[in-house]
């Protein structure tokens, strides 16, 4: 199945979290979308391990194969499983570009990886699921540097983590280290998706 690039607020909509981290999709309207979007029912324990799994691979725009092949690769590293899983999908390419800030969001970051733009370590990748290593370096390329979405991008952020640090002169990212658990998705819960992929 492809990956999906239809609304993504009708998802944040649907699923009651901004998966954009925003909050504006849920600013007007925070209830389901369709006719029947404020009478929901109460949600099964199986619908409620299906949501959190949703909210967090729409988050990161994956495909569920991507994505259950993560989470069975967070299954083979020492520690908690969920908690390995959220440090993998953080590790992925496209993901620290939207971290590091050079994209609004992640959907503009994979965009940014598919054609060319970054680099690590000095070499150009083209592939938004590499995973990046604590310690390697993500930077534009010298063609790309006067990009107007990066650098509208850049004078947009606000915030970055702590696990990554940005040095906007030379448009130089280091990923410092792996996220502490309580750095990223503070509302999910991934014990939920280990119960889901358990069953």
């Amino acid at each position: 199945m492809a990956r999906y690039t239809g609304p993504s607020w009708k998802i944040s909509r649907r699923l009651g979290y901004s998966i954009l981290e925003s909050g504006k999709e849920l600013q007007k309207r925070p209830y389901a979308p369709g006719q029947h979007g404020q009478a929901r029912k109460k949600i099964s324990e199986y619908g409620l391990q299906l949501q959190e799994k949703q909210k967090l691979r729409h988050s990161y725009g994956i495909t569920e194969k991507q994505f259950r092949r993560t989470y069975d690769r967070a299954a083979k590293l020492q520690g908690k499983q969920g908690e390995n899983f959220i440090y993998l999908l953080e590790s992925r390419l496209d993901n620290l570009v939207y971290r590091l800030g050079l994209a609004n969001t992640r959907r503009q970051a994979r965009q940014l990886v598919n054609h060319g733009h970054i680099t690590v370590d000095g070499k150009r990748v083209d592939i938004p699921s590499y995973q990046v290593l604590p310690g390697q370096t993500i930077s534009l390329r010298e063609k790309s540097a006067n990009l107007t979405v990066v650098k509208a991008a850049i004078e947009g952020t606000i915030h970055r983590p702590e696990f990554v640090s940005f040095d906007e002169n030379t448009m130089t990212g280091t990923f410092v280290r792996l996220p502490e658990r309580s750095e990223v998705f503070a509302d999910i819960q991934e014990n939920l998706i280990v119960e889901f992929y358990s069953r």
